[in-house]
């Protein structure tokens, strides 16, 4: 059996609508999924369900609730949240609001750098990621000249954040946005399971060290980690670091998930379903994540 538990869609800053991962999903065999598209339920609808139960796809609603602690981003995982859920609805609302600030500050900066930004159609996109505005960067031709000046070719979105976006670097701008914490909170009224995604980003993307991210699982009292997740660093280089991760999770008494927060089939990350991604975890103990997420 398997399953992925963490796929994004058009709904925030993946490139299938939710009909399509359905159709992948069932396509690389895998039978249980959950959509976790940054601060935005959008992607479930009465027919999304209808769709998935026709395909015999079991569906764990989620979410993917974008943090900062300490300086640093932190997302956060919601699992079998109530949907319907009004305060869990406008706290996500909340936060979308808080990303379409930060969009339009940071296009200030980006174009006092020099930089082209398709401003009005970014802030048509509900749930605006960096993402979004580093694709848009890279994929606009009037830029060209500058991005090749800068890094010497025509940097992917991972590597323009990195330089450009991120803290320390000329177009960082602070976000307004919730604390790990608050988002535990936000997870649990709505009766969900809180499980930080994919630690070891934070490792080798802000030098975390276990130490700082036991911090973190304890901030917002974390009932799991995502252990089991292939990283792909700004240089398309794979990490695997799934067994440090479950270790980790055994050690301090956590649950660990699984997921290939998929965004697009650009050959390079995982799959859904992290096709042939050296990860094996047996039925027994897919079923146990099942259960556990579900009771």
């Amino acid at each position: 059996m398997k399953i992925d538990l963490h796929i994004h869609t058009i709904c925030s800053d993946g490139y299938f609508s939710p009909k399509e991962v359905i159709d992948e999903a069932v396509r690389n065999e895998v039978k249980t999924i959950a959509i976790a598209d940054h601060d935005t339920i959008e992607a479930y609808s009465e027919e999304l369900f209808k769709y998935s139960k026709n395909k015999q796809i079991q569906i764990i609603t989620a979410v993917e609730i974008s943090t900062i602690y300490k300086g640093v981003g932190i997302h956060v995982l919601g699992y079998n949240i109530d949907i319907s859920n009004q305060i869990f609805k406008e706290q996500l609302n909340l936060i979308k609001n808080y990303r379409h600030d930060y969009l339009k500050k940071v296009a200030n900066a980006l174009e006092k750098l020099g930089y082209f930004i398709n401003l009005y159609e970014l802030d048509q996109i509900k749930s605006v990621t960096k993402a979004h505005i580093a694709l848009d960067i890279i994929k606009n031709p009037k830029n060209e000249n500058l991005l090749i000046k800068k890094f010497g070719h025509i940097p992917n979105k991972g590597e323009f954040i990195e330089n450009i976006m991120n803290e320390g670097k000329p177009a960082y701008v602070k976000k307004t946005t919730v604390t790990p914490k608050q988002a535990a909170n936000i997870i649990r009224q709505a009766g969900g399971k809180v499980v930080l995604a994919h630690p070891v980003a934070y490792k080798y993307e802000n030098n975390l060290t276990d130490n700082d991210i036991l911090q973190i699982v304890k901030s917002m009292n974390a009932d799991g980690i995502e252990a089991n997740y292939i990283y792909v660093d700004k240089n398309n280089n794979k990490i695997n670091d799934v067994k440090k991760w479950n270790e980790f999770a055994k050690k301090y008494n956590l649950q660990v998930t699984i997921g290939s927060d998929f965004h697009n089939d650009d050959g390079i990350r995982p799959k859904i379903g992290l096709l042939d991604e050296n990860i094996k975890i047996s039925e027994t103990d897919t079923n146990k994540i099942i259960e556990w997420l579900l009771n």
